[in-house]
């Protein structure tokens, strides 16, 4: 098998975003994503219409991710795509047109987890970790600290007690009054702002976990008591609030990150997931990297959001492990 060439092509469906992905060998050599602006009317994703949206993207994307790769359907070895977390009827959507077309084909089929996925794209350019590897994993859904061993083989260390990173992001951005999806308008906004002009409790959690519900409620409260003597508050103090709030969320995560790399005595780190793509968390990770002799990883801003690009690199790790899906999958479990 070491002489063959492995072509894969990878489908990633689990929210909003219709994404596809081309790699050969390790390399990908195509990474294309359709999103879908209508979630901003609502406020957040609409599952309903997200899965709609799967269904109209997902031929045209998968086409121009195979024209741009220069690849044909006839060199391909394997189909992949996301089984899971995510929401139910986007999954479908994704697995039911992989499964199929591998059928058409006569291709195995390979599952990839999304989580998983996230954490092995800093596997897909140089420089590349080295074993054993911690990366904490922060999205709107996760928000995880895994360390990654020899083999690709992923164990968790910490996990959310209730909300994600993200999920504290966008809510907090809501009770400002931003736009949906408001985490990205909080890290721009935040750029303006003093981190330390207002206090906002950092969680205090045992072990490796983590809890951004508290965070969340005292935001709300800080904003209520506030606008009783200024209505004006927000507006006025707006670059200061999501600077200060930001950094809350990130002194929490990197606190976590820091106890956890002591403990496992790895110096090898990592982010993944939308989150981050935030400035101010990328620039706190090399800071506190520094300060701790960590060799820090952070994936190209197009492997850090949802997209086909890392499910191909898991899925490339799992071809060559021999690790195919029966037919008959479900897109839901693990």
């Amino acid at each position: 098998m070491s002489d063959q060439t492995i072509t894969i092509l990878a489908i990633e469906s689990s929210c909003d975003d219709t994404s596809a992905s081309v790699i050969r060998d390790g390399k990908i050599l195509s990474n294309l994503v359709a999103n879908q602006q209508i979630h901003e009317l609502y406020g957040g994703v609409v599952p309903e219409l997200a899965s709609r949206a799967h269904q109209q993207n997902i031929v045209p994307v998968v086409d121009a991710a195979l024209k741009k790769a220069g690849v044909s359907v006839a060199e391909l070895n394997a189909i992949a795509f996301t089984a899971g977390p995510g929401l139910i009827g986007s999954l479908l959507v994704g697995t039911a047109f992989g499964k199929a077309l591998a059928s058409s084909l006569h291709l195995p089929i390979i599952k990839v987890h999304h989580m998983d996925a996230h954490i092995l794209a800093h596997f897909i350019d140089n420089p590349k970790p080295s074993f054993p590897f911690m990366c904490l994993t922060i999205s709107g859904g996760h928000t995880l600290i895994n360390i990654v061993h020899e083999n690709y083989h992923i164990e968790a260390v910490g996990h959310t007690l209730d909300d994600a990173a993200g999920e504290a992001f966008d809510k907090g951005a809501k009770l400002l009054g931003l736009p949906y999806p408001g985490g990205p308008l909080i890290d721009k906004l935040a750029q303006n702002g003093n981190p330390h002009a207002f206090d906002f409790p950092v969680p205090q959690i045992s072990d490796f976990n983590f809890s951004f519900s508290g965070l969340k409620t005292s935001l709300m409260y800080f904003l209520k008591e506030k606008a009783k003597t200024n209505p004006d508050f927000v507006k006025q103090y707006l670059p200061d609030i999501c600077a200060s709030y930001q950094f809350a969320i990130t002194k929490h995560l990197m606190t976590k990150l820091t106890k956890a790399a002591k403990q496992y005595q790895i110096n090898h780190i990592g982010i993944a997931g939308g989150v981050s793509a935030n400035s101010y968390i990328r620039n706190e990770l090399t800071i506190i990297g520094q300060k701790q002799g960590w060799k820090t990883y952070v994936p190209d801003f197009q492997y850090c959001t949802d997209n086909a690009g890392m499910i191909a690199m898991s899925a490339y790790i799992k071809y060559l492990n021999g690790e195919f899906a029966p037919k008959d999958l479900s897109p839901f479990a693990r």
